[in-house]
């Protein structure tokens, strides 16, 4: 009996993981923070360390071309975003989100602009009537990412022309208390501190309603500028990967979103979880794409 059991075939999800697993991650700030979060809690679920590590640049192409190029066993995997979309559409990889498996979406973030406390803007009307006035110079963190994509769009049906700044090794904070930019577009976890230290003011975030973390803050919408846009994070394996092992790791994911601990440092870093199955991502993403392709087009962004 013995040994029969020894013969009998053993799937790759039963053996996985066997060692540690490898976590790309494309972007620094909250990205990587929320990402280490998530990392420590999977590393827990899976029994094995989940390592994350950054290989950022190019608006992410850096990372997405590292995990493309690595075998699809399950243990090379990206925290991925709608920066797949930006990225492959901006013309900085030849592949797109097709060239990965979905696993599963972990949750979302908010883009918010913000600006110096000591200027006069307190609407996206007021920055806007300045800006017909004197161009200004806005932050992104770097060209062809999503959030120049967001900026773009943004300030389109805002009706006004910017000067796009990317930071480089800077962040929003500093570059706008150091007055190199007038404003900043970037997630609300970096804008906290300075604005309840009254360093900056938040003028609108980009998603459909307000956020816990800003409540405060109106959206676009509300201030009559039809934006709509909201980054989803999540992960991805490298086309292939058996079925078994994408279903053990979306598991632990869901697990670790659905768990108050990850619930609760989620809040404080201003990331919002929402969990979709694997199915369910891959159906996302693919909408994604074809409405971002859209709007990168439309405001002539789109190069690939």
């Amino acid at each position: 009996m013995l040994a029969l059991v020894a013969l009998l075939p053993v799937t790759a999800g039963a053996q996985y993981p066997q060692r540690a697993v490898e976590m790309t991650v494309l972007f620094g700030g909250s990205s990587a923070t929320i990402a280490q979060v998530l990392a420590d809690a999977m590393s827990k679920e899976l029994g094995v360390p989940v390592a994350a590590v950054s290989r950022t640049g190019a608006g992410g192409a850096v990372g997405y071309s590292f995990v493309r190029s690595s075998p699809p066993n399950g243990y090379t995997i990206v925290w991925n975003s709608n920066s797949i979309s930006t990225v492959f559409h901006s013309g900085n990889i030849d592949f797109d989100y097709r060239a990965f498996d979905p696993v599963a979406r972990i949750g979302m973030e908010v883009p918010a602009l913000a600006v110096r406390a000591d200027s006069s803007w307190r609407t996206l009307r007021e920055f806007a009537a300045a800006a017909r006035q004197k161009r200004m110079r806005v932050g992104i963190s770097g060209r062809g990412s999503f959030i120049h994509l967001v900026s773009a769009a943004l300030f389109s049906r805002m009706g006004v022309d910017v000067v796009y700044v990317p930071y480089g090794q800077g962040t929003a904070p500093a570059e706008l208390l150091g007055g190199r930019v007038d404003a900043a577009l970037q997630w609300p976890n970096q804008f906290t501190g300075q604005v309840g230290a009254k360093q900056l003011r938040v003028l609108a975030v980009t998603s459909p309603a307000r956020i816990p973390v800003l409540l405060e803050v109106p959206t676009a919408k509300e201030q009559g500028f039809d934006v709509d846009l909201v980054m989803w994070r999540g992960l991805a394996v490298p086309k292939g990967t058996p079925k078994e092992v994408i279903a053990r790791i979306e598991g632990a994911a869901r697990r670790v979103v659905a768990s108050p601990r990850f619930k609760e440092l989620s809040a404080k870093l201003g990331f919002e979880p929402a969990f979709l199955s694997a199915g369910e991502f891959g159906a996302l993403v693919a909408r994604d794409d074809a409405a971002i392709a859209a709007l990168m087009t439309q405001l002539g962004l789109k190069k690939r």
